[in-house]
């Protein structure tokens, strides 16, 4: 069972008078995300990596091909109440406290309304920030909106969490913490998408891999086959970019 698959998927965004003409951001890429993973997505700038997040979170469709989040078409919305996602640059309304928002996030995703108070307490508590309850976001620093985001993307207790440039803002504990997370996800047998460009946290936290160069499939499989024969995963990186870009 997958936690996400895409089959010969390709994307192209419409641009233009009357959408005549089109930006194509992904083609036909066949990937699937074995559930029980934690999972990198990884290339270079515009290779597509948030085009297939984006269509696993059903905030755009394909152009062609097929995509299932949870075993299930991503037309079924229900499975989305099951996923937690966390963003790089979070757009948090900033007059909200921090209570406030995983409160709204919680109900957003389906928690039960009797559940959702111990729920948000839970998280705080979770990401150091319960004694920051009550406080407008607008006082945060980028570090505590971070935390913020990771509680947001765990509040609904997701079967698949997709993380996008997670460390993005977090100080030593805070890295510490999501590793933390990611290490809970995997020993309960639930699944991690890591969209990053920290190879250091790549290797220590991933199985597997695909690596995305313009627009298509490079490589799909484990860090040891991605590194065997080379010195290091940045320098297979830099020559699979080369290689695929030539």
């Amino acid at each position: 069972m997958t936690a996400a698959a895409f089959d010969r998927v390709s994307k192209v965004y419409k641009t233009g008078p009357f959408a005549r003409g089109g930006v194509p951001a992904v083609r036909d890429v066949t990937l699937a995300v074995p559930r029980g993973s934690v999972f990198a997505l990884l290339g270079p700038n515009r290779a597509g990596k948030t085009t297939l997040v984006k269509l696993l979170l059903s905030l755009a469709r394909p152009s062609a091909g097929s995509v299932t989040r949870l075993g299930e078409p991503i037309a079924t919305r229900h499975t989305l109440g099951r996923v937690g996602y966390m963003h790089e640059n979070h757009a948090f309304p900033r007059y909200l406290s921090a209570g406030e928002v995983l409160a709204f996030y919680g109900g957003l995703s389906g928690v039960p309304t009797d559940e959702l108070p111990n729920r948000v307490s839970a998280m705080l508590e979770r990401v150091g920030l319960a004694d920051r309850r009550h406080e407008p976001i607008s006082r945060f620093s980028k570090g505590m909106v971070q935390r913020l985001g990771l509680a947001q993307a765990l509040v609904n207790e997701p079967d698949l969490l997709i993380l996008d440039e997670p460390t993005e803002g977090l100080d030593l504990l805070g890295r510490q913490l999501l590793r933390e997370v990611v290490r809970e996800f995997k020993k309960s047998g639930r699944t991690v998408l890591l969209v990053s460009h920290v190879l250091g946290e790549v290797q220590e936290l991933c199985d597997e891999a695909a690596v995305l160069v313009g627009g298509g499939v490079a490589f799909r499989g484990t860090l040891a086959d991605l590194t065997a024969g080379r010195t290091d995963l940045e320098t297979a990186l830099r020559k699979l970019y080369t290689k695929e870009a030539a």
